[in-house]
């Protein structure tokens, strides 16, 4: 009788029916056995009472975890857009372009742009198309530098994003540092096998995403793609197109590479000066002492089920963009690119088992080996999932905030946002009469 009992009350929490009609607090359910009381002389049904209680704490732990969800995915929600200020800078700054040639006047001015291929310069790279992001960058690392003078600023932006990019840097120099200004659309590729090689990586996203979406796969994992798919960094062409900065930048043999949502706080020359024996690219292998990683693992980006991928190591550190600096000679003398590319189509041709669609992880297969470890104070990432140790965002060279709570979103970290605002100009008429300040 008792297992029988133990088992229709089990059954009986299933029932959704019966959890829905729960009470919806200690009070009320207080409230219910004092009217049963009163019903049947002072005596109980205590197993009621139990199925009562179960039910009831059932129901409150799914209202919680109902609530959880609504809150993340509305966080979600809240990161993916473009906020009204940003959109309203990007519409302004388009029709100055077209009614003040001071905004169409020639970035960087022409006694620059010798700098722009000169080795002796510190060349800083950004390949972007968020105005607001790429000013704060820029000013960032002009205000943190020893000798503004020896910057010279290289902003890769699309077709769309070219007119409002050029139009504020044009009006906005970042003297006495040099920045450039070019969209995809501008670049002469005279060389057939480069434009072959860009028009492939094109290509292969297009493949990838239109793929991507009618993907199949569970329930779950097609929700998980859903999301993924929401998040415009996932199809951004321009973070795919990094992979070509070697095609971008012919005349340069090195070049320090900022994601746009990175301030800078101390001077870029020794990284620029970092020896990167013999290697590519150096970056954060996110490596303490001992070997500890102290961000993500390989693991972590790639599907070690899959043979595929069976001759790397799920933990070996990764290593990630934001801030990089790269040996374009070195990286020339590879086949780097190809392999970056063969991955993309493979990982396609598996349904996306070997990774959610995304630029990093191919570029940590294409790139395993030819990675120079450097210091983690050049690059404290993360500042858009959690709000860091104060000592580590001190010393920290650039802090990198990576994650769904950018800073020009609302929902940034408060006690953050203003690290990346007092690189923005407060009394600026295009953001004053944007309201880009308001959160001040």
């Amino acid at each position: 009788m008792k297992e029988w009992r133990r088992t229709h009350r089990a059954a009986t929490l299933l029932d959704p029916v019966v959890v829905e009609a729960a009470p919806d607090s200690l009070d009320a359910l207080m409230a219910e056995m004092g009217a049963a009381l009163a019903s049947y002389d002072g005596r109980l049904d205590m197993e009621a009472v139990a199925v009562k209680m179960m039910a009831m704490l059932l129901k409150m732990d799914r209202k919680v975890k109902s609530s959880r969800v609504r809150a993340l995915f509305k966080r979600h929600l809240a990161s993916l857009g473009v906020p009204k200020s940003v959109h309203c800078l990007t519409l302004r700054l388009a029709e100055e372009f077209a009614v003040n040639s001071a905004a169409r006047s020639p970035v960087p001015p022409p006694e620059h742009a010798p700098r722009l291929t000169d080795a002796s310069y510190l060349h800083v790279a950004l390949v972007t198309d968020n105005v607001l992001a790429a000013a704060v960058a820029v000013a960032s690392a002009a205000r943190s530098a020893a000798n503004p003078g020896r910057l010279v600023f290289h902003v890769v932006t699309d077709k769309k994003s070219y007119v409002p990019m050029h139009s504020w840097f044009a009006l906005h120099p970042a003297s006495p540092a040099a920045v450039e200004v070019k969209g995809l659309h501008q670049f002469d590729w005279r060389d057939g096998g480069v434009v072959a090689s860009v028009m492939r990586t094109v290509e292969e996203v297009q493949r990838s995403s239109l793929d991507y979406h009618r993907s199949g796969g569970s329930s779950a994992e097609r929700e998980h793609r859903r999301l993924q798919a929401s998040k415009p960094s996932t199809f951004s062409l321009l973070n795919y197109l990094k992979i070509h900065l070697p095609e971008f930048f012919p005349e340069l043999g090195r070049v320090v590479l900022l994601d746009d949502d990175v301030v800078v706080r101390k001077d870029l020359t020794g990284l620029w000066e970092q020896d990167l024996d013999g290697n590519i690219i150096g970056a954060v292998g996110a490596r303490e002492g001992g070997g500890i990683c102290t961000d993500k693992t390989l693991g972590d980006h790639l599907n070690f089920s899959d043979p595929a991928v069976s001759g790397l190591l799920s933990s070996q550190c990764a290593w990630s963009w934001g801030v990089n600096i790269i040996d374009l000679d070195a990286w020339r003398r590879t086949n780097v690119t190809e392999t970056y590319q063969l991955w993309l189509q493979k990982n396609r041709e598996s349904g996306f088992r070997l990774w959610q669609m995304a630029s990093l992880p191919p570029a940590l297969i294409a790139f395993d080996g030819r990675v120079q470890a450097i210091e983690p104070l050049w690059h404290l990432p993360g500042l858009g999932r959690r709000v860091p140790d104060p000592e580590a965002a001190r010393s920290s060279a650039v802090l990198h905030f990576s994650g769904p709570r950018k800073p020009w979103l609302e929902v940034a970290f408060p006690e953050l946002r203003q690290l990346w605002l007092g690189h923005l100009n407060a009394s600026d008429s295009f953001l004053q009469g944007c309201g880009v300040l308001e959160w001040q």
